[in-house]
């Protein structure tokens, strides 16, 4: 539709209209009087518009003056395009204007183009609130993943340390340290597949499942195997699971893997021994994986390292190769060096070598040492 005071014989410029006149978002042109001298089709039967006689462009959209933020105005004007976004009648339109160069370089009018972006910003609405929650979910997950760790160790006969830098915000690591009996101390850790929800409520199925009341590691793990197979998880889920029960009279430790591949390290002044033990991880990848027990002392004076993939995985050429790296068994075996401090130098050299590579942290890091005591006492840890 065109205002009766504007008109023009140009066919080509018919043609352009033309095109205007089939586009589904509104389209009107504006001149530098506020005056609207032509609208598309769509715009038309839109605003229910019989005749544009004297209609300023505020006036077309119900308005008694102009807007406070004009952008046909400052297009006009300034010769640039303008954005904004406008309510009308309970809609959200997008409005663009665009100036029209006559062909001496002035600017008498401009094009604006007016797309209703309500469903859009409804469905934006509905997905900001909706992160919104899951955010407000993860933040709960996290608090409650972090409440399963362990807490207020005291233990008259070990002494015990764990660090836990998760990647993201919801960790696939677990390290867990309990009193079976009088005598006993189980001790795992373990690492899930993946991060963030799915990896969590995996860390939380193994902490509710995993029977801390056998002394056979074994036992325990092939039993957590057939609860995780009876549970409905995909073939892309597992946990692995290094469990160790300590006996405090002995000093005997037995330990079982479900296909933990970083290998516990006991470091003291006769050497270092490798637990190097192969195994299923808890999956359900086959029925009825093969787990076995075997036993190592763990004497006063010699410290248990066990650690998660991220802290070699992330900088190592050879993961399995760490017992190599004479930086973080010289830390882990000083029993001058309280068993936390010595957690946090190892941390420290680890960020420094991805550092050195350029990388970033991308996988969870956790370790823990555990240290049989000479006396009765010992000093909580965390």
């Amino acid at each position: 539709m065109f205002s009766p005071y504007f008109s023009s014989e140009d066919s080509s410029f018919k043609f352009i209209l033309d095109i205007l006149d089939g586009m589904h978002d509104w389209v009107r042109v504006i001149d530098r009087d506020n005056s609207v001298i032509f609208i598309n089709r769509s715009m038309e039967e839109g605003l229910c518009v019989e005749d544009l006689s004297g209609k300023k462009c505020y006036e077309l959209l119900g308005r008694d003056s102009p807007c406070e933020n004009c952008i046909t105005r400052k297009t006009v004007f300034e010769g640039q395009t303008h954005k904004k976004e406008e309510v009308f009648n309970n809609r959200i339109f997008s409005v663009m204007s665009s100036p029209i160069v006559a062909d001496d370089g002035n600017i008498h009018y401009a094009v604006e183009v007016l797309r209703d972006v309500t469903k859009e910003k409804e469905l934006e609405n509905r997905l900001l609130n909706q992160n919104i929650k899951l955010q407000h979910d993860l933040d709960m997950a996290r608090k409650l993943q972090m409440q399963l760790l362990p807490r207020n160790i005291q233990f008259p006969q070990l002494d015990f340390a764990y660090l836990y830098h998760p990647c993201a915000e919801l960790s696939g690591d677990m390290i867990n340290i309990f009193q079976i009996d009088r005598e006993h101390i189980g001790v795992y850790i373990a690492d899930v597949s993946g991060h963030g929800v799915s990896a969590s409520m995996l860390t939380i199925f193994l902490i509710s499942v995993l029977n801390k009341k056998s002394l056979s590691p074994s036992r325990a793990l092939y039993r957590l195997f057939k609860q995780f197979n009876a549970s409905g998880f995909d073939k892309n889920s597992y946990i692995t699971v290094f469990y160790a029960v300590y006996n405090t009279k002995t000093h005997m430790l037995r330990y079982s893997n479900a296909g933990h591949n970083c290998i516990p390290i006991i470091c003291g002044s006769h050497g270092i021994k490798k637990l190097f033990m192969p195994g299923t991880p808890v999956s359900n990848w086959m029925n009825n994986p093969r787990y076995y027990d075997e036993s190592v002392r763990l004497i006063p004076g010699e410290r248990l390292f066990l650690y998660t993939d991220g802290v070699a995985d992330q900088w190592m050429e050879e993961p399995g190769k760490i017992i190599n790296d004479t930086n973080i068994i010289n830390i882990i075996k000083d029993n001058g060096i309280d068993l936390n401090i010595a957690l946090n130098l190892v941390a420290r050299y680890v960020y420094k070598q991805l550092d050195t590579i350029g990388a970033k942290q991308r996988d969870d890091i956790t370790m823990a040492l555990v240290q049989p005591l000479q006396n009765q006492e010992s000093t909580a840890k965390k």
